[in-house]
């Protein structure tokens, strides 16, 4: 390798304050209510990172061209994240992912061209960064592509695709050895291309409903890649930073994949036994009882407990205000009042946290599945918005259903159930939700805003 080049103290210094922030960051988001103030710490120690770069005493070659390009990311960035919507909150984090790994690998390939070296470690973080970075791009990408139904959400299997994505991943083990014994430049454009090619046949299998868990996946990926192209470029910081997102990843991946009831192996290679959650648009003609939002408002006035269950209908209609209005006004009238949050709930975790907090609604009245599941057979009345999948008891009763194992939340057990849905159409697992057709529940069908705004009008006069 090149001459070590050696940071000053203060640099040295600065990278650990970065560091201790962004671990200071990760803890903070481990709850909803200090969560954007560990968003802010984290951006703060990013910030610091990247300033002291550029007084570090490394000589930085086309300056310009560098402060071009990080005003323009800036800019994308910043425009991006305030403009997307709530619902598509997902997408965008697969695709600021997919962009992290996809960066660590290309500054690998740089490094490796213009180092030039046959260390060995500096060859085996190098090809780690390639592989892992180029997996995590590609397959971001189809992630994106299947949250933003660009493409079909139900699992692709091609022919033979069990086999081909074998020796895709055989091959591309074997060229990244090849590489380190025998450094060659085509290998690693070779590498690279194949590294590419495994990520978009490692997601596309992946039924919808089980995205989220492989966006989470990816995230440890890229984490890793960072972490391994901080050798590579003999900078800690990104070795210290891409472990923290690797391993908070990893765990992540692991508490979704317990929070379904199924096996990460299910996840991932699920379509390829018949075990995948994928999306659908199944529908039914068996008759169900639907009512006003005046029969609705009825029900809820006379209640003692009341329990609201958001899901990702609730994001799309953008009606988290008009719920936390229809809260304050059953409070106002003496009836308990609950949030239900279902780990998975929405496309990704903490979904319905992030958007509930948009409308105020109060820490203490958002409760987690396990503790709210024995809550709900005391009471009167539970409201259903936009939720499909995490409600559905085919997920306890019917073995064949994608969705079989996953624990959900008991609403079933209340006495009264009140669905808002647009239509009929099932949830991203793509099968039917017996609680629809049964006796006690009542479909309020139409956006769940205006929905929800019809029931508050006619609260007031209950």
């Amino acid at each position: 390798m090149s001459e070590v080049h050696v940071d000053p103290t203060w640099v040295q210094l600065s990278y650990l304050v970065a560091a201790v922030l962004f671990v200071i960051a990760l803890k903070s988001m481990s709850s909803p209510r200090t969560a954007r103030s560990g968003l802010l710490i984290g951006a703060i120690g990013a910030a610091l990172a990247t300033g002291v770069l550029f007084f570090s005493g490394i000589k930085l070659a086309n300056l310009a061209l560098i402060l071009g390009f990080l005003v323009v990311g800036s800019v994308v960035g910043l425009v991006a994240a305030r403009r997307v919507k709530m619902t598509a909150m997902p997408q965008l984090v697969a695709l600021f992912n997919g962009v992290g790994g996809g960066a660590a690998a290309l500054i690998a390939v740089v490094e490796y061209l213009v180092v030039d070296s046959d260390d060995l470690l500096f060859l085996i973080f190098t090809v780690a960064t390639v592989i892992i970075g180029s997996v995590a791009f590609s397959g971001s990408i189809v992630t994106f592509l299947k949250l933003q139904e660009l493409m079909t959400t139900r699992p692709v299997v091609i022919p033979l695709g069990k086999w081909i994505t074998i020796l895709v991943a055989v091959a591309t083990l074997a060229g990244g050895v090849w590489l380190i014994v025998a450094p060659q430049q085509w290998l690693l454009w070779a590498l690279l291309g194949l590294g590419l090619l495994f990520g978009v046949l490692f997601v596309l299998p992946v039924g919808g409903a089980d995205v989220p868990i492989v966006i989470s996946l990816l995230n440890a990926l890229t984490g890793l890649a960072v972490a391994a192209s901080g050798y590579v470029l003999d900078n800690v910081l990104l070795l210290i930073a891409g472990t923290l997102v690797g391993a908070s990843g990893t765990l992540l991946t692991n508490l979704m994949a317990k929070a379904m009831g199924r096996p990460l192996t299910a996840t991932l290679f699920g379509a390829f036994s018949g075990t995948t959650a994928g999306g659908g648009a199944a529908t039914s003609d068996r008759p169900v009882r639907s009512s006003s939002a005046n029969d609705v408002a009825i029900m809820l006035g006379f209640a003692n407990k009341v329990i609201l269950v958001p899901g990702y209908g609730l994001a799309v209609a953008q009606a988290q205000s008009t719920l936390r209005e229809l809260a304050d006004l059953l409070t106002e009238k003496g009836i308990e009042v609950d949030y239900a949050i279902h780990p998975v709930a929405g496309r990704m975790p903490g979904h319905m946290n992030v958007l509930l907090a948009e409308a105020s609604v109060p820490y203490e009245q958002l409760k987690e599945m396990d503790e709210i599941n024995p809550e709900f057979s005391a009471t009167d009345v539970v409201l259903v918005v936009g939720a499909n999948d995490v409600v559905n008891p085919a997920a306890r009763t019917d073995k064949s259903a994608p969705i079989y194992g996953m624990p959900i939340l008991d609403v079933d057990a209340a006495q009264q159930i009140v669905f808002l849905k647009r239509s009929m159409r099932p949830g991203f697992a793509g099968i039917e939700n017996e609680i629809l057709f049964d006796p006690k529940t009542t479909l309020l069908f139409g956006d769940a805003k205006d929905s929800l705004n019809k029931v508050v009008s006619a609260l007031k006069n209950v």
